[in-house]
């Protein structure tokens, strides 16, 4: 078992609940500074963006961060590092899309990512159909290929969701993009309740988790929560201090 579904399946298996965080790498503020402030906040995990030209899973806010960074000249290797010498000890994910990985090389990505300590990788424009290679290289290298479940899954592709996933499953809790929302969305619930028999991994739902109650709510039924854009808000405005401020917020309304 790698070090991200073993971190995870300890919070829940000890009765608690998972916080995954997650901020744009490249952005400015976002700094072994901040990923060990929300290290201290009360992260299981933490998950850092890889920025790319076209990120069709985002909403505004982290578009604008993506968009931000990349003018700056981010480079993936920019991110690794970052995460290599940040000094946190929880988990690290990476999230980014096929594109830049498919440009590198899957065994190639997945040993850098290896070599500077990330424990998982999140590809949501990779589908699970085509993601055989990408799944191998990582496991060869301790990293998790995380796989993202959607409210229109079927169920035959949710068994292929669940068998191909390592580390947690990504439960996309509504449909559109990532960003805020008034309410958790009522497509989360039967979400996880689907993928319960289907695997024993973690079940964390992410996208429209705005606010530490309706993370609170999530957890009621899922084994945690990710929460991006309103981590990635205060950021954008240039208060990465609020942002773990918020994620402090978060934790207090998320069991441990």
């Amino acid at each position: 078992m790698n070090r991200l579904e073993a971190a995870l399946r300890a919070r829940r298996d000890g009765g608690g609940k998972v916080f995954v965080p997650y901020v744009t790498g490249g952005y400015p503020g976002v700094d072994a500074q901040l990923l060990l402030g929300l290290e201290a906040a009360g992260a299981d995990a933490i998950e850092v963006g890889i920025p790319f030209s076209d990120p069709v899973m985002d909403g505004g806010v982290i578009q604008e961060a993506s968009a931000a960074a990349l003018a700056r000249g981010t480079h993936p290797m920019d991110i690794l590092e970052l995460i290599a010498g940040s000094g946190v000890q929880v988990p690290v994910a990476v999230m980014t899309y096929v594109n830049p990985v498919y440009r590198v090389g899957y065994e190639r990505f997945a040993a850098q990512a290896e070599a500077s300590g990330v424990a998982g990788a999140i590809i949501p424009d990779l589908p699970v159909d085509e993601s055989e290679e990408w799944v191998s290289m990582c496991g060869a290298h301790g990293v998790d290929a995380v796989q993202l479940a959607a409210p229109g899954s079927s169920p035959e592709r949710l068994k292929e969701i669940a068998a191909a996933a390592r580390g947690f499953v990504y439960c996309v809790a509504a449909y559109g993009v990532t960003g805020s929302r008034d309410q958790l969305s009522g497509s989360a619930r039967p979400l996880v309740e689907a993928l319960r028999p289907l695997t024993d991994l973690p079940l964390l739902v992410g996208v429209g988790i705005s606010t530490p109650e309706q993370a609170g709510e999530a957890c009621a039924f899922a084994d945690g929560v990710i929460v991006g854009t309103a981590i990635m808000r205060p950021v954008v405005a240039g208060d990465p201090g609020s942002a773990v401020a918020l994620a402090e917020a978060f934790r207090h309304h998320i069991p441990r």
